[in-house]
């Protein structure tokens, strides 16, 4: 018997085994692709809520946040290759839309673009989690309603979860938010952690 041949056979199984886990590990990454909302707009970025969440599962799955605020759908999209590639998530949740419906972009370019991120991130390997978007009514109904019913359809188009919207909830309590009326504020952010906790589990096999 060749122990050499033997040891270097072992050796090499073990490396397997070890390289195997390690990528299994690696893929378990949730990527948060949004704008202000999940960035942590004027606080920093361990206060906001994609970090609450990461301390709260003890990084299982562990949580990115490639957000950055004043993002539209089409500067998410710009950046999402380079996060794809260095991040290689198992899932990504896309919580873009609100600056173009604030910045009164049509809502079928809109769509187009989350469209082109839904079918990037799937071309990676990776699942996309869609979250609703929503607007203050004072940009009138026709407009709100079309740039809302943007993200059902793509939703159904894709057979993706749509997340609920969490800013619904903090918009009813002023102290939870900035004095511009849009952000929500430090104080919003363990609220907005745990609906993202309950929303988030099911889908991304925390436990």
């Amino acid at each position: 018997m060749n122990f050499k041949n033997v040891f270097r056979w072992h050796y090499l199984i073990l490396l397997f085994l070890a390289l195997t886990t390690l990528r299994a590990a690696a893929a378990d990454k949730l990527l948060v692709l949004g704008d202000s909302l999940s960035a942590g707009y004027r606080m920093s970025a361990s206060a906001a809520w994609p970090a609450l969440l990461n301390d709260k599962w003890q990084k299982s799955p562990v949580i990115i946040n490639g957000s950055i605020s004043g993002d539209t759908a089409a500067q998410g999209l710009a950046r999402l290759p380079a996060l794809l590639q260095q991040h290689q998530p198992r899932w990504v949740l896309i919580e873009l839309g609100g600056n173009d419906g604030l910045r009164g972009f049509p809502p079928q370019q809109l769509e187009q673009e989350l469209r082109q991120i839904i079918r990037l991130v799937k071309t990676a390997g990776a699942q996309p989690l869609l979250m609703q978007v929503r607007l203050p009514p004072n940009y009138g109904r026709r407009y709100t309603e079309a740039f809302s019913d943007v993200y059902p359809r793509l939703a159904k188009e894709f057979s993706l979860p749509l997340l609920p919207f969490f800013m619904e909830r903090v918009y009813l309590k002023p102290e939870w938010m900035q004095q511009d009326g849009i952000h929500p504020n430090p104080d919003a952010q363990p609220f907005i952690a745990e609906q993202m906790a309950k929303a988030l589990a099911p889908l991304v096999n925390h436990e």
